[in-house]
């Protein structure tokens, strides 16, 4: 018993003397290292207040970008309203309307729509027999559809929100910018732009929602674009001829405030009034 116990002894101090000088030595090591990896309260300050610099310096840059994008995105929409519009007359052998209409964007969509900055609203309408729908034109303006019956809407409403119609001065040539893209041809050019102070209000328009009479219609629309069952379009709805080329402007705004007119996001949509063909330019 005496010979086992010295045994143990023997055993625990080889352990001791093996293996406690490394674990002490390898803890020392673990809390050194710890240490030197570690950052201090000050080192931590430095990078917080780096990161804050660089965001305050960039973030002007990512506005420019998201702006950019969000006036694209405007402009595709609106390209597809208005091939949709095309599409439709053509291939069911009528008559289509593309309405634009600007709202105040400082509140929610009231009945009637409160006309104003920074949302704009389009609706596509298509006459049902395949006619014209009205017969003669004159003042005072008229409800084309005022009954709600002749007129079907094509798809749904569409709303651009942080958007404004703006009326442009003309490109100067043959470009493939904003600054340098065709002009608006003929004798009042600014009659075949849909901006804000151009065109004047048709003496017809058209109602939303197009199923019910005009005394329930929330939104009217006055600035319109008008394709036949060829596919050939003209700015509004009255006497207005064919043009050789319809521009529609717009400008992203930041709530209801709209920018200058140099705006490096400025963006006009171009359509063909012949063959229907919509390009966008931006600068």
């Amino acid at each position: 018993m005496k010979k086992r116990s010295n045994q143990a002894s023997e055993v625990g101090d080889q352990w001791s003397t093996e293996r406690g000088p490394e674990s002490v030595r390898g803890f020392t090591l673990l809390k050194l290292r710890v240490r030197i990896s570690a950052f201090t309260l000050l080192e931590l300050l430095i990078v917080v207040a780096a990161i804050g610099l660089l965001l305050a310096l960039i973030a002007p840059a990512f506005t420019t970008i998201k702006g950019g994008t969000d006036v694209t995105s405007a402009a595709y929409t609106i390209k597809g309203a208005l091939d949709a519009a095309r599409t439709y007359a053509k291939s069911h052998n009528t008559y289509t309307w593309v309405g634009f209409f600007e709202e105040d964007a400082a509140q929610s969509s009231t009945n009637p729509a409160t006309s104003g900055n920074g949302r704009i609203v389009i609706s596509i309408g298509a006459s049902k027999d395949g006619s014209e729908v009205y017969t003669s034109v004159g003042s005072p303006p008229a409800d084309i559809d005022s009954n709600g019956t002749r007129l079907l809407q094509i798809g749904k409403l569409i709303k651009l929100d942080n958007m404004h119609l703006r009326t442009f001065a003309n490109g100067s040539g043959i470009g493939e910018t904003f600054l340098t893209r065709p002009p608006v041809p003929g004798g009042f050019p600014d009659n075949a732009k849909i901006g804000d102070t151009s065109p004047p209000d048709s003496l017809r328009y058209f109602h939303y929602p197009a199923a019910v009479t005009e005394g329930a219609a929330q939104y009217f629309f006055h600035k319109m674009i008008q394709f036949s069952p060829r596919g050939e379009c003209r700015p509004q709805n009255d006497n207005y001829e064919m043009r050789a080329v319809i521009e529609v402007g717009i400008q992203q705004t930041h709530g209801t405030t709209t920018p200058a007119l140099s705006d490096p996001a400025n963006c006009a949509v171009q359509l063909t009034g012949f063959s229907g063909n919509v390009k966008i330019y931006q600068m």
